[in-house]
């Protein structure tokens, strides 16, 4: 019998856990035995996804910037790559933010099930008002001083210190980029294979998603019992689809009033990818695709996209930071966590810098959203109860927005250039014969 690929394994897990939960609820000693024997195990994979997060960074990271060496050959085309992989997903995080604010998909949870929620989960509301108090007092530049660690071990030990970990990596990354390649070879191969191991990690840390799943959301359904936990959700998958929907206008409009093509031009040329992202949540396994479609069906020299399109499969997750800002703010939300607007701006900080060091495989965006949360100091119950909310729903959203991750390296690379003078009319092949129309 062939094996069921993991993302099916995961939806029968959902599905699974939520028959469970509700069966469970029916016997006296039910939620009992859910909370003693199969909770345990949601709580395992969540330490596991807490255990990776700061390697990930630190490997990942380090990799995509030491990864830019060519940078030297094609300084303007470098920097100017770059700078428009930040704003995109700046702007990505911003409509995410606006989105999630406006609609509020979190509040739609009632004030008893917060509490069921707390209850069941040992959530100190009391603390958590203190915190959010004591963020409002603070000075307008403090999250910019707390961003520099003064001591990078002592950082590394906590994942509420992400972003100073990230202002270190950066900081080494940049230095090993200005020495010379002899000193910084050894370095450079030995992060380069520290990546490839805690991707590994992750693929095996994955491996234990459904059991995960199953155990999250039967210990979910068995400790709150309440419907309008699923309506919420539903709020939140609008929203995040909506604001994924709202990016790929803004890619369109910078097509038609900057690059000068049609949506249709480009969304013809740049479908195969589309596809092939959306069935493997992979921007990474879609470079080959989208670097031929890019080149052959959109007319972009390949001097460019050999540089745009795999430095924007490292480093802009457009669609994987959108994501990542309706779902920390839906959390925080959902279980009445305060969120002042300077610690919403961090996380605009805080997921541009972690795009730089996401992976660009399926799971990767899962743990930098758990770094996120942790840079907010979202305590780790609720980091439980918010994530066994939203894996409900995230297989889906995961694919929606490796297209849009994999639609906004097209369109930056169309953008680059159009600038340098390298896009032109594609040459009329009877490509359709081949890939699909």
């Amino acid at each position: 019998m062939k094996k069921l690929a993991l993302h099916w394994q995961i939806l029968l897990g959902m599905l699974l856990g939520i028959a469970a939960g509700l069966l469970f609820s029916q016997f006296d000693g039910g939620k009992t035995f859910i909370v003693n024997w199969i909770k345990p195990l949601g709580t395992i994979f969540i330490k596991l996804l807490k255990l990776i997060a700061i390697p990930l960074i630190i490997a990942s990271l380090i990799k995509g910037i030491s990864d830019l060496k060519d940078i030297a050959k094609f300084s303007k085309i470098g920097l100017k790559t770059i700078s428009i992989y930040i704003v995109t997903t700046i702007i990505a995080i911003t409509i995410g933010l606006v989105f999630v604010n406006v609609v509020q998909p979190g509040n739609s949870i009632s004030a008893e099930t917060v509490e069921q929620l707390s209850a069941a989960y040992n959530t100190d509301a009391g603390k958590r008002i203190a915190t959010a108090e004591s963020q409002k007092t603070l000075g307008p530049l403090k999250f910019i001083e707390d961003m520099v660690p003064d001591n990078i071990f002592s950082a590394a030990s906590n994942n509420r210190n992400m972003l100073q970990v990230i202002f270190f990596v950066i900081l080494f990354g940049i230095s090993l980029l200005l020495v010379e390649e002899k000193s910084r070879k050894p370095l450079k191969d030995f992060f380069d294979s520290l990546n490839e191991v805690i991707m590994k990690m992750i693929d095996l840390i994955m491996l234990t998603a459904p059991y995960a799943v199953f155990a999250l959301l039967a210990s979910l359904i068995v400790e709150t019992a309440n419907p309008d936990v699923f309506v919420a959700l539903a709020w939140y998958a609008a929203t995040v689809a909506l604001g994924l929907l709202s990016m790929v206008i803004v890619y369109l409009l910078v097509i038609v009033f900057v690059v000068g093509k049609s949506p249709s031009y480009f969304l013809k040329g740049i479908s195969p990818a589309q596809l092939l992202a959306f069935s493997t949540s992979s921007s990474a396994a879609t470079l080959p695709v989208t670097m031929e479609r890019v080149e052959e069906h959109l007319g972009v020299d390949k001097e460019i996209s050999s540089f745009v399109l795999p430095v924007g499969a490292t480093i802009n997750m457009d669609g994987t930071s959108l994501y990542q800002a309706v779902a920390a703010v839906f959390i925080c939300q959902a279980m009445n966590y305060e969120l002042t607007m300077t610690m919403q701006l961090s996380i605009v900080l805080t997921a541009t810098l972690a795009s730089i060091g996401s992976a660009a495989v399926p799971g990767a965006g899962m743990v930098m959203l758990v770094a996120i949360l942790e840079a907010l100091e979202v305590p780790r119950e609720i980091l439980m109860v918010g994530l066994a909310l939203i894996f409900a729903v995230d297989r889906p959203l995961d694919m929606l927005r490796t297209t849009i991750n994999v639609t906004g390296d097209a369109t930056v690379a169309m953008l680059v250039a159009k600038s340098e003078g390298k896009l032109q009319d594609p040459k009329p092949k009877n490509w359709d014969d081949t890939y699909g129309k």
